[in-house]
């Protein structure tokens, strides 16, 4: 998949640098740096933390002791064990000055602090698996104690090698359910690089390093947490990552690359709701190129793992993945045209497509292809094990298994397909042959299980019962989450067989079924489990199957899935306004850190609607200083990267979308009173960049290197636009719809007579983003004395 990751990453850079762009005039960092983290106040709780990560490795850091950080790796199976904590208690001078401050750099991948006098600098090597600290201003007689350790019940080796202290531990997966029999570890490795260092062991799960800064009051720390098992010896897997030179500049220059390919967006509005929602998709591209390079995603059950504070705590199963947790996070990607980003998510599953076969076999009733367990566990069976350290019994379900009880996901039906889906999306956007060689089975499997377990009827049409309406609905007929991924997926591996020129016999039978597949279930408002108050007589609604009044078991707004993820009702569809209705009357609102109410209304084309479900689901959920939300507030305070990834795609969708039938909505939900400068990935390498100034669209430019036709839906219906191509003499259009076969080149459109431009204020240093009753960020202590003030004058 190399050529893939260099095609998206050139064409990213193209877009972003067309001469034409309006985005090009302003530097990278600049836009970037306006989302960067202040801390204006030392942090100091673990629920405070930021985070850093190269995609393998992850650490939070937070100011306890001085300095506290928290090693944290996708890899260390299946609990998700933390490598250890790290803390310097002899930098209580750093955070002890009033005049501390701080930053997430972004644009650099670096957190900086000042205080006392003393400098730090902290980042996550690319080349190596290892935190490096460096620190400048400190006392150059001074001692630094710098002490890692881990808890109860773990049962680390503690040992030391000349100036390196080092914990490590292995275990073999072999006693949970679904357990695979591997083996996992974690191993963490501490050196300083000043004068004097020695190591010491403190305890069975603690070891040290002293050593005193150089003449000039430098001191560099590298702490190592590679990848470990067991099978060579701890000091040498540790001497290995350590012993690699540090180079600053190439940890920066994969930052600045990285920010080249994503493309950016700016958002201000009167209220704060556009600034914010900036912040935090800017925020969750940072945190996902911290997550998503490794062998699996970083990612699990919609969490940011990989910045965890809370030691080896997990309050959902670490060792499962929940596609409907990381679908808005693979969605972000895209239209940031970061598809590189995607990588670990189809690789758990074309990975482990023969496990996902044989439990499908195994469990639902040897039906052929694949059924992917919508809670997957990392080694490709459908077991979920909840531990009951956070609750009063340990819980185990089944995903894909018709003999399990009728309970979450047991006959949840549709995960393969959205996953199926996203592949031939990534492959649209990318025209990469060899992923689209790589991962076609997961299309193709899917449709053949799908396929298979439909069901002929007296009525002659093909019903797929029992099945789940995902969490919603247990054990239904046609469930709209079915219906969707059938008349999505099918056309999806039709065009990919035929595209490979391969399984001409399943392309037949997908077509054949298409036509007997039930449209979907459209009722009476009145007739759905728990009808809104505020549907009136005559009003349908798409409803969550074919069983209607069957009971809610969990808040998801199934009849919105035809909506997104599966983009089967665009604006000429006659469902259109039915599904307007749909959204109006939805069961649920704004009712989890993953709600995609802002996606689902952006689709529909309710600007106002996005603006205010921003709004209410940060004000419910977004909890952290640093951005992240929680979907259970209170033990063990993970920080949930989601409801940020639903916001960074839903700022894509409002600037422009592609739907699945190839025509380009341009500013189709644009929140009134919102200026916004943004750019959005195409399918062929192409990007659309758009203006917009209080909530309507002053222009876009068209990047196309691939010459593709195009198809647009312009916000100017009655007004003449200008269309500017390479330099040549303007075309007089009218706006509304256009179709035409671009020459290679940008092309830019703008109504005739239109001169606003969007401006946007600059920000020469990191602010505190609050929006209600959410901050991200810390401000400056509070209290402050005046000047002159005397201690003593107040004692007796």
């Amino acid at each position: 998949m190399t050529s893939m990751w260099k095609k998206a990453a050139l064409l990213g850079a193209m877009a972003f640098l067309s001469p034409m762009a309006a985005l090009a005039a302003t530097d990278t960092a600049d836009i970037v740096a306006r989302s960067d983290i202040a801390l204006g106040q030392p942090n100091v709780l673990p629920i405070q933390a930021v985070g850093l990560g190269n995609g393998r490795l992850g650490a939070a850091f937070w100011a306890a002791d001085g300095l506290t950080l928290q090693l944290n790796r996708s890899d260390t199976l299946p609990y998700r064990r933390s490598p250890g904590q790290v803390s310097f208690p002899d930098l209580q001078p750093l955070i002890a000055d009033r005049g501390f401050n701080g930053r997430v750099n972004l644009h650099d991948g670096v957190l900086e602090e000042h205080g006392g006098g003393i400098t730090l600098k902290a980042w996550i090597d690319h080349a190596s698996d290892r935190v490096v600290i460096d620190l400048s201003g400190l006392a150059p007689d001074s001692t630094q104690h710098i002490r890692l350790h881990l808890w109860e019940p773990r049962t680390p080796v503690a040992s030391t090698h000349a100036d390196v202290a080092l914990l490590a531990q292995s275990w073999l997966d072999d006693s949970l359910p679904g357990a695979s029999g591997q083996r996992f570890g974690s191993l963490a490795a501490i050196k300083a690089i000043g004068r004097d260092a020695k190591s010491r062991v403190i305890d069975a799960r603690s070891v040290e390093v002293a050593v005193r800064p150089t003449a000039d009051g430098h001191l560099r720390v590298l702490i190592a947490a590679p990848a470990f098992n067991g099978d060579r010896p701890a000091a040498d897997v540790a001497n290995a990552t350590l012993a690699t030179p540090v180079d600053p500049a190439a940890g920066a220059s994969w930052w600045h690359a990285f920010w080249s390919r994503a493309l950016p967006i700016r958002a201000e509005s009167s209220d704060g709701v556009a600034r914010y929602a900036e912040t935090l998709r800017t925020l969750f591209l940072f945190a996902s190129a911290a997550h998503e390079s490794g062998s699996i995603p970083g990612s699990q059950g919609g969490m940011a793992d990989l910045f965890s504070s809370s030691g080896d705590d997990h309050f959902w199963d670490p060792a499962a993945f929940w596609f409907w947790n990381l679908r808005m996070q693979v969605g972000a990607h895209l239209a940031a045209g970061v598809p590189e980003l995607n990588a670990p998510v189809f690789a758990l599953y074309r990975d482990h497509l023969d496990e996902i076969r044989r439990w499908t076999q195994k469990h639902m009733d040897g039906h052929t292809g694949i059924c992917v367990p919508e809670t997957m566990r990392f080694n490709g069976n459908g077991v979920e094990y909840e531990s009951d350290r956070f609750r009063p019994f340990a819980i185990v379900t089944h995903s894909c298994d018709l003999g399990w009880s009728a309970s979450s996901n047991a006959r949840t039906l549709s995960s393969g397909a959205e996953i199926g889906l996203w592949v031939w999306r990534t492959y649209l956007q990318t025209r990469d042959p060899h992923f689209l060689q790589a991962n076609y089975a997961l299309i193709a499997d899917a449709a053949r299980f799908l396929l298979d377990y439909q069901k002929p009827d007296t009525d002659g049409l093909l019903h797929t019962s029992p099945s789940n309406a995902h969490e919603t609905q247990m054990d239904v007929t046609d469930p709209t989450t079915d219906l969707a991924a059938i008349h999505a997926l099918y056309p999806v591996a039709i065009a990919a067989a035929n595209t490979l020129q391969r399984d001409a016999p399943l392309v037949s039978q997908l077509e054949a079924a298409l036509r007997k597949t039930p449209p979907l279930p459209v009722v009476a408002a009145s007739a759905v489990a728990s009808p809104s108050t505020a549907a009136k007589s005559g009003d349908t609604v798409i409803a969550s199957s074919y069983v209607p009044a069957s009971p809610y078991r969990n808040g998801e707004n199934i009849g919105l899935e035809a909506v997104w993820p599966y983009e089967l009702i665009g604006i000429d569809d006659p469902l259109f306004a039915v599904a307007r209705r749909t959204y109006a009357l939805r069961p649920f609102v704004y009712q989890a850190t993953w709600s995609y109410d802002p996606v689902q209304a952006a689709q529909l084309g309710l600007g106002d609607e996005v603006a205010n479900a921003l709004f209410q689901i940060v004000q419910l959920y977004q909890v952290y200083p640093n951005g992240m939300s929680a979907l259970i507030e209170g033990p063990p305070h993970e920080f949930y990267i989601e409801q940020a990834g639903i916001t960074a795609l839903t700022l894509s969708q409002v600037l422009a979308i592609e739907n699945d039938d190839g025509l380009i909505r341009i500013g189709p939900a644009i929140p009134a009173g919102w200026t916004m400068d943004g750019a959005v990935a195409l399918r062929d390498g192409a990007s659309v960049e758009v203006q917009a100034v209080d909530g309507r669209v002053t222009s876009f430019v068209l990047h196309d290197p691939s010459g593709s036709p195009v198809r647009i839906a312009m916000p100017w219906e009655g007004r003449k636009v200008r269309v500017l191509h390479q330099g040549q003499p303007p075309e007089i259009i009218d706006g509304g719809r256009y179709a035409f076969h671009p020459a290679p080149g940008d092309y830019r459109f703008e109504p005739v007579g239109e001169s606003a431009s969007p401006h946007f204020a600059s920000e020469p240093s990191p602010t505190i983003k609050s929006l209600g009753r959410a901050s991200i960020g810390l401000g400056s202590p509070c209290c402050a004395p005046p000047p002159g003030y005397d201690i003593l004058k107040d004692k007796p």
